[in-house]
């Protein structure tokens, strides 16, 4: 028996369910969806791999079989996610559908866009920027949107994407219902989702911030310039495919033209590349036509291959957040997986970062076999403590000096030996030439000083004898 026919859902969808092999739904999923069906608002996290999308995609498309009126608008902050969430939707609609879709991404030909936007779509999937374009340019008419989706709340909240979302809401209608989904939702983006949902009712499966428990951890510690070395030899260790992730666009093709003359076939995919590139790259990899992929945080978010059996952190990411996007990429729907992690000595701080999110309650340690660090930190800390003299009123000033105090004299005294300069009021009884007042002085005209005139009381006094 079909567990989704308890959602009372169109026989299309149900058919649709069916041809895709959707026979149980997720957490997410049980969860979500009667009470999006219900009309309420939602912000739902849970952790990769679990189905958010068709947590989200099933009720919506379910609303829009029950009129023929509305209409949907799904915002994603990567290319990549924009055509993964639109291949979700198309095999839930299924063939001879009467609601049609569009994709509005960057990279690709307006022209074609257009062509689609005639075809009056009830379902937008598109990033931002894209989105903007459209609507400036009158190509797009969103009046009649009540369903709203932002995938990956917590990138699609970030300061740049936050001011072109608000953009795109003024042509939207205030009387709508407001999905938010991510497997990351940080406090702040918790109070900032209050800006956009009405009385949202949150949903949190498997914890907040947390990995999938088939998905297993390794860290090595080493060298920046041992790095290289290290991923060949990890790459010769491990079977299946590998997503490799670095920092930079640079790093990502200089990486893959190191492993392709070790005869490594592997490809870059960064924001850098034409969208018809990333396409071929991503179709490519799909097909399992080469096995590594060595990619930016463009592909951190929402990308789904089943077969990525290891991730490799070649470098850290720069939001700790990130990380969890990252490692979710492998054991996906409940597949086992592995990642690797490298860490540098000038990644420390980030990698306490990274586990200050998985164990925000304890004192975080990283679990790199550091021993010299440790006993580095050890020695520090008792030197620090055998320094340490608390303050008693009864020291002398002699035997203890006040911290923190300190007068600097100029270089040059301190070089010539002469005494510092001490500061003195200024009292009336004091003559002119035992004090000189401070910070006030006359200066005479450029004409004079030229001409080696003396000033005096503002009268110019002339040096002939």
């Amino acid at each position: 028996m079909n567990d989704f026919i308890k959602f009372n859902l169109n026989e299309k969808l149900n058919k649709s369910l069916k041809n895709i092999n959707f026979k149980i739904p997720t957490s997410i999923q049980a969860e979500s969806i009667p009470l999006v069906l219900r009309g309420k608002d939602i912000l739902g996290s849970a952790q990769t791999g679990t189905g958010k999308t068709a947590a989200f995609c099933i009720p919506m498309i379910e609303i829009l079989l029950r009129s023929s009126k509305g209409s949907a608008l799904i915002m994603v902050p990567t290319r990549e996610l924009a055509k993964q969430v639109l291949d979700v939707v198309h095999s839930l609609l299924g063939f001879k559908n009467p609601i049609n879709t569009v994709s509005l991404i960057g990279g690709e030909l307006m022209s074609k866009q257009l062509s689609q936007l005639k075809r009056r779509p009830r379902i937008f999937v598109g990033t931002p920027g894209r989105i903007n374009d459209h609507l400036e340019r009158g190509s797009l008419n969103l009046h009649d949107t009540n369903f709203l989706v932002l995938d990956e709340t917590d990138r699609m909240l970030d300061m740049g994407f936050e001011v072109q979302i608000n953009k795109i809401l003024k042509f939207v209608p205030p009387k709508r219902q407001t999905l938010m989904f991510s497997a990351t939702i940080p406090d702040n983006i918790k109070k900032l989702s209050t800006k956009y949902l009405n009385n949202p009712i949150r949903v949190s499966v498997g914890g907040e911030n947390v990995a999938a428990k088939n998905i297993k951890q390794e860290v090595i510690e080493l060298k920046s310039d041992e790095k290289l070395i290290e991923i060949k030899k990890q790459i010769l260790k491990r079977e299946g495919s590998i997503l490799v992730f670095v920092k930079t666009k640079y790093g990502s093709e200089k990486l893959a033209k190191s492993l392709f003359k070790d005869k490594f076939k592997a490809f870059a995919l960064h924001g850098g590349l034409r969208q018809s590139k990333r396409n071929k790259v991503m179709k490519n990899f799909r097909d399992k036509k080469f096995r590594i992929l060595i990619a930016t945080d463009v592909a951190a978010r929402g990308l789904d291959v089943p077969h990525i059996e290891h991730v490799i952190n070649y470098d850290l990411p720069q939001m700790a957040e990130d990380f969890i996007h990252r490692i979710g990429r492998t054991a996906r729907a409940g597949s086992l997986g592995v990642a690797l992690s490298f860490v540098t000595k000038g990644d420390f701080l980030k990698w306490k970062e990274i586990q200050n999110i998985f164990n925000p309650s304890k004192n975080n340690k990283t679990n790199i076999d550091s021993n010299k660090n440790k006993s580095r930190n050890k020695s520090f800390n008792n030197k620090k403590n055998k320094n340490k003299k608390r303050f008693d009123k009864k020291d002398s000033e002699s035997s203890f000096k006040k911290p923190f105090k300190k007068k600097f004299s100029k270089f040059s005294d301190i070089k010539s030996g002469r005494k510092t300069f001490t500061k003195k009021r200024f009292d009336k009884k004091d003559s002119e030439s035992s004090f000189k007042k401070p910070f006030k002085k006359k200066f005479s005209k450029f004409s004079d000083i030229k001409s080696g005139r003396k000033t005096f009381s503002g009268l110019y006094v002339s040096q002939r004898t």
